[in-house]
């Protein structure tokens, strides 16, 4: 393995730094379990790298609410979590704090910027044990050899195609296989969601409110960070309609997910047509408040976002609407998920026709739609 075992022995923790996004943190949660399982005596911190970081104040209400702070507030086995990176100050703020802790060991998991992060762990650990990622470097690119040069070892780069598929789940275990010597069984990579009963019995109450209690619910979520992950909230509308037509979907409530700030526009969108039984959600309390409500649905359709992995976690059916690109971001339950992929290798979701998901739908066995 790339970290010595006599320095893990003798360690008392270590700090991962990550570009986080809640996809991410669906799959490494079972490996940051694992190494707790095996070192019980390291405690792991967390610095999550806000790189949308930005001197304009009014973005900063916004950013320090992000949903993944919630769920790792929420781990028992996270110890200590950076999560206030999102504007210069406090960015330097948690700097000065993190090389106070004196960490023996840094690791970067980021893969964006991956010089900068090689710089980053160096600042905070000055005399620690450094690892993370590199890619390709030019011979006469200097700048980025120095920065690679502040890491002890490197975790090679890993490369997904076509014809060459490996699931994230698999690449973040072989991760942590070569760092610290840990096997994590298949079954163990499985994500899960320990969603808190507050959360669970406050899904419970609004689905009684909507009148969806004895239901099938429908769940439809367009959004993504990515815009072209997206697909058209005119096309979410149609959708809803084309199912009502269909026999098998006639009599079932819809719930449409939506991020805070494009409520609004989803709201007056759907005021044009007369549409019962359909109703805006959006998690702006509390993460959980998303995987609660999931688990009480029937039915999860998707674009390639946490919620399509969400939705594998607590286990309902799932029909993915996908890019050729990153296959490694596939739905990790195939028993259970549906996909639809775009047509061509650079095509965007928003060019999958809604007759298209329909046609999917309608060949779906009935156990994948229960009643």
């Amino acid at each position: 393995m790339l970290i010595p075992s006599e320095l893990l022995s003798r360690s008392d923790k270590v700090l991962f730094i990550a570009h986080l996004a809640l996809g991410d943190y669906t799959y490494l949660q079972n490996d940051f379990r694992a190494l707790s399982q095996a070192y019980p005596h390291l405690k792991i911190h967390v610095w999550v790298d806000e790189l949308r970081r930005t001197s304009r104040a009014s973005a900063w209400p916004a950013l320090s609410r992000y949903a993944l702070y919630d769920w790792l507030a929420a781990c028992p086995f996270i110890a200590k979590v950076y999560n206030q990176t999102y504007s210069p100050a406090l960015y330097r703020q948690s700097l000065h704090e993190a090389q106070a802790e004196h960490y023996p060991l840094v690791i970067s998991l980021g893969l964006l910027r991956r010089q900068k992060y090689a710089r980053l762990a160096r600042r905070i650990s000055r005399d620690g044990f450094v690892a993370g990622h590199t890619k390709r470097v030019r011979p006469l690119d200097v700048f980025t050899h120095m920065a690679y040069a502040n890491l002890d070892v490197k975790i090679p780069a890993y490369d997904v195609s076509i014809n060459n598929v490996q699931h994230i789940s698999d690449i973040y275990a072989e991760w942590f296989s070569m760092l610290f010597g840990i096997e994590i069984p298949p079954a163990d990579r499985f994500p899960f969601v320990d969603t808190p009963p507050t959360w669970k019995h406050q899904a419970l109450r609004q689905v009684a409110e909507w009148g969806f209690s004895d239901r099938r619910i429908i769940f439809l979520n367009s959004f993504s960070k990515g815009e072209e992950r997206n697909w058209p909230l005119e096309s979410i509308v149609e959708l809803v309609i084309a199912m009502r037509r269909h026999e098998r979907w006639r009599d079932s409530a819809f719930v449409v997910n939506a991020v805070p700030e494009e409520m609004g526009r989803l709201q007056t969108i759907l005021s044009r047509y007369s549409l019962d039984d359909v109703r805006v959600f959006s998690a702006i309390e509390n993460f959980f408040e998303l995987p609660a409500l999931l688990s009480l649905c029937d039915l999860v359709i998707s674009v390639e976002t946490a919620t399509m992995h969400l939705a594998n976690a607590v286990h309902v059916p799932v029909v993915a609407l996908v890019r050729q690109r990153n296959p490694e971001w596939m739905p990790i339950d195939r028993g259970n998920s549906t996909v639809i992929a775009v047509a061509g290798p650079e095509d965007w979701v928003e060019t999958i026709p809604v007759e298209q998901v329909m046609s999917t739908l309608r060949a779906l066995p009935e156990k994948s739609c229960p009643n």
